[in-house]
């Protein structure tokens, strides 16, 4: 019988990430990204892109293409409104969960313009997380999925966002194609913890807030912990916190 694999705990700080600024957007990377590019920090498991990203009003990110990419956004702040070229249009808002397939080939863009579908002009930046995961297959058709998951957060437990796996299947609020994938967020509650899944791979992202780490300690808004072979741990706030969490059973081939 083989050995148990080893558990490793790998910390990184908000302060640490690549970064993307101009005039109106701030933008900060988990992994390497565009112009940013580090062969030691391309992704962990199945996780290839996690940014953190404020977008002034007004502006946002142009028509562009996407492909064989299941792409989750999940806004803190403020609101995005998303257009793609399979028709979709609407406003993602915090405690929305939002997916889109790229499969073969998609338009689409993000803005923080939402007056221009409707509404009062505004003045509030949108700040939202935007992750990326390969799906199963290549060249599937494009997709898009949300649902309205707001009052499942408040209760402070830990939800299932997004997922391909079997064991989510009646439980996530969205799907993706990816069968060894899902995402979990928690607002926490002041004293009431968490506990992470136990997988190969877990990526816990602290996206606003202060929160206790079994075996970490303390973390910050912005930090991030890469766990192999591990899960298990409870997660505790004193204060409302909001944070992220991919459980991952398997990686991608041939990016290590």
């Amino acid at each position: 019988m083989a050995a148990p694999a080893t558990p490793h705990i790998d910390v990184h700080r908000g302060g640490d990430r690549l970064k993307t600024r101009v005039s109106w957007l701030d933008s900060k990377h988990s992994f390497s990204f565009g112009e940013h590019y580090d062969p030691d920090n391309t992704h962990h498991g199945l996780l290839l892109v996690n940014n953190d990203d404020i977008v002034a009003p007004g502006e946002g990110f142009d028509t562009h293409p996407h492909r064989d990419m299941e792409i989750v956004t999940w806004v803190l702040q403020g609101s995005l409104v998303h257009q793609d070229s399979l028709g979709h249009s609407g406003v993602i808002y915090p405690g929305l969960a939002q997916r889109m397939s790229a499969g073969s080939g998609i338009l689409h863009s993000e803005k923080n313009d939402a007056w221009r579908i409707g509404g009062e002009m505004h003045s509030e930046p949108v700040h939202f997380v935007q992750m990326w995961v390969v799906p199963d297959q290549p060249n599937s058709t494009p997709g898009y999925q949300q649902q309205e998951i707001g009052d499942d957060l408040r209760s402070g437990d830990l939800v299932t966002v997004a997922s391909g796996m079997d064991v989510y299947r009646d439980r996530a609020a969205i799907a993706i194609r990816n069968k060894h994938a899902a995402l979990h967020a928690t607002q926490l509650q002041p004293a009431k913890p968490v506990v992470l899944p136990d997988a190969p791979f877990l990526h816990v992202f602290v996206a606003r807030g202060e929160v206790e780490m079994e075996g970490v300690g303390t973390l910050y808004t912005g930090d991030a912990v890469r766990l192999t072979n591990s899960g298990g741990q409870r997660i505790v706030s004193e204060f409302p916190a909001e944070v992220l969490v991919w459980e991952m059973h398997a990686r991608l081939s041939g990016w290590d």
